[in-house]
């Protein structure tokens, strides 16, 4: 039984939101700034589960957070997609033109940089967090200086939204993990995609032939991501999810990698959030 999360943000952020919508609005939360807190918190059993976003569809994969998962040996649970809208928001009574500092999570910034193009008196800084900096605007009163963030930060933190939507792409989604530090009682009836983490040999077609058996057993792939190995220049690690229609179809590609790939290890099995 879930009763508290991990989250990184304070309550507004994208990843708060998530908790309401995977779990409900009552489940306690933990706020932390980074990602590593996260973690920390859940291996201290703090808290029952963590939540990670995982990739963007405009920005591309988190890179840091398939490292985190896999060398603390964190299971996914679950996932979660959530349409990402950005909104530029500051202090009430001010223009855009009045901005001179744009303060907010560098993934952020990197999903709205077309929008700030047209505005090159205003200076971008990173920072980490997105409802973080609505909250310190509003706390320390900050004129000309703007967030980018959610409706949800704009509404807890007492802030005018100066421009909707701001993101480059108007369908902006992020998909984030549910992790916990123990393996998902979740049914193996009701388990319909994995994540798994391998690694090959420098051998010609090595990652063919393993991509092959996952077709050869009905998996149907939907992600792959590569990772260097930080101790072994130029090798890598595979993190790949994969979708299926049985547990038996996936039980048999998973024996048939365990025997083909070097370190196979099962990174999560759960609901597929896309049916």
């Amino acid at each position: 039984m879930i009763k508290s999360v991990a989250i990184q943000g304070v309550k507004g952020s994208f990843h708060h939101i998530v908790s309401q919508q995977f779990f409900d609005e009552s489940m306690s939360i933990s706020e932390c700034l980074t990602f590593d807190e996260v973690v920390d918190s859940i291996l201290k059993s703090n808290n029952d589960a963590a939540i990670m976003a995982i990739e963007n569809s405009i920005a591309g994969s988190i890179i840091p957070n398939y490292a985190l998962i896999d060398n603390y040996d964190l299971h996914i649970i679950g996932e979660h997609y959530l349409d990402i809208q950005h909104h530029l928001m500051a202090l009430p009574n001010q223009t855009i033109n009045d901005i001179k500092e744009v303060y907010s999570h560098p993934m952020a910034l990197l999903q709205c940089k077309a929008f700030f193009k047209q505005y090159p008196h205003i200076k971008l800084i990173e920072d980490k967090d997105t409802a973080e900096v609505a909250q310190r605007i509003q706390s320390k009163q900050l004129k000309q200086v703007a967030a980018v963030a959610s409706q949800l930060a704009a509404e807890l933190f007492q802030l005018e939204i100066l421009s909707k939507s701001i993101q480059t792409i108007k369908h902006n989604e992020t998909r984030f993990f549910i992790v916990k530090t123990k393996n998902s009682e979740i049914p193996e009836i009701q388990i319909n995609k994995a994540s798994v983490k391998f690694e090959l040999d420098h051998k010609r077609g090595s990652l063919a032939t393993i991509l092959n058996v996952l077709s050869d057993c009905k998996l149907n792939l939907t992600k792959i991501q590569s990772l260097p190995k930080i101790e072994t220049p130029w090798k890598y690690a595979f993190f790949v999810d994969v979708t299926f229609e049985t547990y038996n179809d996936y039980k048999k590609a998973k024996s048939v990698m365990k025997i083909m790939a070097q370190d196979f290890k099962v990174l999560g099995e759960y609901k597929n959030a896309r049916l």
